[in-house]
């Protein structure tokens, strides 16, 4: 990309050799110099458009005539404030150089240069359109002054229009086809263009980071182009950066409150950060200064539409109808899927709306996603660390519950976050009713059922031809059933259990894991001989089947009759069987 200049050129007194270091070569009163220092009649000074060669040619042998007499008074003074000008630009006090280039011109309205420089104090002053029309003055008093040209094109590329830029510029590189001027700023002009393609095409793809980016490089080129901010605002917007987008059209907004384009942009931001009222005060006033500004139309009908179904989900969900709000809000995240803002709430209440109807994994979804759209949602972050502690998912919901007293150390997220923190430190005991595969309020007899099936399943001596690590996993499931039934059927521990504390602290009258010897607990309930004395009748797969039913009485017995409590093992067992 070529250097772009900001510094703007001027005509300066003296000769074309003198020896005054600037810019652009200066303009005098000599007969080789071109018509560009014509003073005309301000009834000459036509549109460029309507100056025709032979005008420009009889203009230019008026000025040479005029040229040979001596300067009147107006003359010499407008010199001395073009060279009072001249000297507030080279100091860069531009306001004060405006100053003089203004007297300049009232005292010799007709001089091209005069409005060539003093387009070149509004350009410095980014007042472009004033430049852009001082410029084209200057071409108007002389057709082929070819620095008011590029003066004329360098204004269009600052103000972003560069297909009109260029059209100007060949009309200046037709007269100087070697000017080396010309050739820079076409080259500004083409890429220019370029870059404002590029951003179109990226926007057609909704790739609005990419069309941003194209057009801040647009925009080094067209430093007054107020469409491309606007355009660029518009998109930030997408992207849910409304407060930048907001900077940039209350800055154009100072200067015009009425541009019509800029209040549909600022109408977008309050639509996008969920301010209703306020976008649509914003469209109703775009379209009455516009009224077929399309955009706003389009937009402001979505965004009724929008908060029409937004609001008929919650009047479902307040009824308890929640099927009906939960199809609602699908709908209505189907509306504007670019509105991150209302999306994310929309997807929260669906969350709300599945967790009601059972639907848990749709609800974590649903926050997930509103979460993905604002990740300072607290209320997503809530929801979802419920639907988390529902769904047995502890460390996540003590993650979700941690960014929450981050962002809001309220009390209530304080206590919120305790509770999951026991449930997760609860999560990580053995659950010696899930061991069993009994309910929570299953009684004793439940319990020993539960046992004597279970650890038949499991014990050891049954799994003597297994793998090694077949036989680990049946030793590790035989070890917890024995540790379940010791504890559920001791009221003191099954109450500590059940009240999440450890009961495997002695200090709480439990037992710890290495002292704890399954046995003990099988052997009280079916004899230390069991497997000894029925290995022929349960191992042996090839025995006849009317052995094996032979010893059923034998077997069963074991599961029938009074039994005594356990003794001899930690904690010991204060009832039988």
């Amino acid at each position: 990309m070529a250097d772009i200049s900001i510094h703007e050129e001027i005509i300066l007194s003296g000769g074309e050799d003198s020896d005054v270091i600037m810019e652009e070569e200066i303009l005098n009163n000599s007969p080789k110099r071109r018509p560009s220092a014509a003073c005309v009649s301000p009834s000459v000074a036509a549109p460029v458009s309507a100056v025709a060669p032979e005008v420009a040619g009889e203009t230019a042998k008026k000025r040479r005539s005029c040229d040979d007499e001596e300067p009147n008074k107006n003359s010499r003074l407008a010199e001395r404030k073009k060279a009072e000008g001249n000297e507030a630009y080279r100091n860069k006090e531009y306001r004060d150089a405006l100053q003089h280039y203004t007297q300049a011109i009232e005292l010799c309205p007709d001089c091209a240069a005069y409005y060539s420089n003093r387009s070149a104090c509004y350009m410095m002053l980014g007042r472009y359109r004033d430049a852009l029309n001082d410029a084209q003055h200057a071409v108007a008093l002389d057709q082929h002054f070819v620095k008011g040209w590029i003066r004329v094109g360098k204004c269009h590329v600052a103000l972003g229009d560069g297909v009109v830029a260029l059209s100007v510029l060949r009309r200046a590189q037709d007269i100087e086809p070697s000017n080396s001027t010309v050739h820079q700023e076409i080259a500004s002009a083409q890429a220019l263009l370029t870059c404002v393609r590029e951003s179109q095409d990226a926007a057609t793809k909704s790739d609005y980071r990419t069309a941003v980016f194209h057009l801040d490089q647009a925009l080094r080129y067209a430093l007054g182009g107020l469409e491309l901010r606007i355009t660029k605002a518009e998109y930030l917007t997408f992207l849910g950066r409304a407060s930048e987008a907001e900077d940039i059209v209350n800055d154009i907004l100072v200067s015009d409150n009425n541009h019509a384009d800029a209040l549909y942009v600022r109408g977008l931001c309050r639509y996008y950060q969920d301010n209703q009222d306020a976008a649509f005060q914003h469209f109703q006033k775009v379209l009455r200064l516009v009224p077929d500004h399309n955009k706003a139309k389009e937009t402001y009908k979505r965004a009724k539409l929008l908060n029409q179904k937004k609001e008929e989900g919650n009047a479902a969900f307040k009824m308890g109808d929640f099927a009906r709000a939960y199809d609602i809000y699908s709908e209505a995240l189907k509306i504007d899927v670019l509105n991150k803002n209302t999306n994310s709430k929309l997807y929260c209440n669906r969350a709300t709306v599945a967790a009601k109807l059972g639907r848990l994994e749709q609800a974590i979804s649903d926050c997930t996603a509103a979460l993905q759209l604002d990740d300072s949602y607290v209320k997503a972050y809530l929801r979802r660390a419920n639907t988390y502690q529902q769904t047995e998912q502890y460390e996540e919901a003590v993650r979700d519950l941690e960014k929450v007293y981050r962002m809001q150390r309220s009390q209530e997220h304080k206590r919120l976050l305790h509770e999951a923190k026991t449930q997760l430190k609860r999560s990580k005991r053995k659950d010696y009713y899930k061991i069993l595969g009994v309910s929570k309020t299953a009684s004793d007899d439940e319990i020993k059922k539960a046992y004597r099936k279970m650890a038949l399943l499991h014990h050891p001596d049954r799994h003597s031809s297994a793998s090694a690590a077949e036989k680990a996993e049946h030793e590790r499931k035989f070890k917890e059933l024995g540790e379940a039934y010791a504890v559920l059927t001791d009221p003191k521990k099954r109450g500590m259990h059940d009240r999440g504390q450890d009961v495997n602290d002695p200090d709480c009258g439990g037992f710890r894991d290495a002292g704890f010897d399954p046995n003990q607990v099988f052997e009280a309930f079916f004899g230390s001989d069991f497997f000894a004395s029925q290995s022929h009748h349960y191992y042996d797969q090839g025995q006849a089947q009317h052995q094996h039913q032979q010893q059923q009485p034998h077997f069963q017995s074991q599961f029938q009759g009074p039994h005594p409590g356990f003794q001899g093992f930690p904690g010991g067992f204060q009832y039988g069987f």
